[in-house]
């Protein structure tokens, strides 16, 4: 086995987790945040839009299984990464679109798939999705893990 470590930010955590989750070859996904400045935020600290931190998750992945590009391929096709700070109904920084790369070759990969993307005409604006270095990831509180499985679905917009 080939374990990788991934981190995306979509929107809502909760479908992102989800989407990923049901993914073959994904090992696990735990929603968090990352790409701020404050130390172990809260969801209510999040959620103000003063920590910097978006709703991430962490994908452990198998990657002799499916590769970081098939996880940054899902990514695009989950959430609208032309809107600045929303997805859907969910407005402000924390719902930001963001790849935080774990390494240099995941910041070419996604790097790479957002011009080829952008270039293709399949969306209406231009992709404003982050690559970047994400910093420390830290794991939301407990009632958000496997939010879906525990609610029965749920009403993020992804």
């Amino acid at each position: 086995m080939n374990e990788q470590k991934a981190y995306f930010a979509a929107g809502c955590f909760w479908g992102v987790e989800d989407r990923f989750r049901k993914t073959p070859g994904v090992l696990d996904a735990i929603s968090g945040y990352m790409g701020g400045h404050t130390e172990q935020p809260t969801y209510r600290a999040v959620c103000s839009g003063e920590t910097g931190h978006a709703e991430t998750v962490e994908v452990r992945f198998d990657a002799d299984r499916v590769s970081f590009e098939q996880l940054v391929d899902l990514f695009f096709d989950m959430h609208n990464p032309t809107t600045r700070n929303r997805q859907g109904p969910d407005v402000g920084s924390q719902y930001r679109s963001a790849v935080f790369a774990v390494d240099d070759e995941q910041e070419q990969i996604a790097k790479s798939r957002i011009a080829e993307l952008d270039g293709s005409a399949r969306w209406p604006g231009p992709i404003v999705t982050e690559v970047n270095r994400g910093g420390r990831f830290w794991p939301a509180e407990e009632y958000h893990q496997r939010y879906f499985e525990k609610n029965g679905g749920g009403f993020c917009h992804v």
